[in-house]
């Protein structure tokens, strides 16, 4: 059985001006999910929303918020993101040194837990807890910006991780690619096993939001 594979525009890209209406289009032109890039200018050079921008989108849409926090001691707000709304929330390896605990504190507070990786960042560093995700998000580009050009290493890391996933009995598990998605990387990291694009520009600089997320889809 094929599995669908689910688009998740980033916000990032968005007009902040019209964020609801932006919000809705994405919804009624076929997105999957609405993903919410949280930077504090710490962990990456940018500095972006918190949670109060958070539960307004979730007050927009009936789409499940995936929430990407590229913020260090990420522990200390997982309860304010999954209060304002969001239905998965991601963590960086690199920003938790008990991940383990918190991915737990992200299932308790009744969200879905994901993991994150840099694209430098081995896959072996989060091994141990693969059994405590639903999610997995391989960066295609330096976290902190829209507009990057994807790695293309990446595809190889998808290919391994999905390998690694299916041999511990593991194959629900999402596999999210984000950075320099576009119809052409879209199609290669799908053909190594994704299941999740996020894409920003792709969709939101498009003048049809509905044949961007098409486009996406292989």
């Amino acid at each position: 059985m094929t599995t669908r594979v689910k688009v998740a525009p980033s916000i990032l890209s968005a007009d902040f001006g019209r964020l609801a209406a932006e919000v809705k289009a994405i919804e009624q032109a076929g997105a999957d999910l609405v993903h919410v890039d949280v930077m504090d200018g710490r962990f990456v050079p940018n500095l972006t929303i918190g949670p109060l921008v958070v539960e307004a989108v979730k007050r927009s849409t009936t789409l499940p918020l995936d929430v990407h926090l590229m913020i260090v001691e990420p522990e200390r707000y997982i309860g304010d993101f999954a209060k304002a709304g969001a239905s998965i929330i991601t963590v960086h390896q690199e920003t938790c040194p008990h991940l383990h605990r918190t991915l737990q504190q992200i299932r308790a507070a009744g969200a879905t837990p994901s993991v994150v990786l840099n694209p430098a960042t081995p896959l072996s560093a989060i091994e141990e807890v693969l059994g405590d995700v639903e999610q997995v998000l391989l960066m295609s580009v330096n976290p902190g910006f829209g507009g990057q050009a994807f790695i293309p290493s990446t595809v190889d890391k998808v290919r391994r991780l999905r390998a690694l996933l299916d041999g511990r009995g593991r194959s629900h598990v999402d596999i999210e690619v984000d950075g320099g998605i576009n119809p052409d990387t879209a199609k290669q990291v799908v053909a190594a096993g994704a299941t999740v694009l996020v894409a920003g520009n792709a969709v939101f600089k498009s003048p049809d939001y509905a044949k961007a997320i098409a486009a996406l889809r292989p």
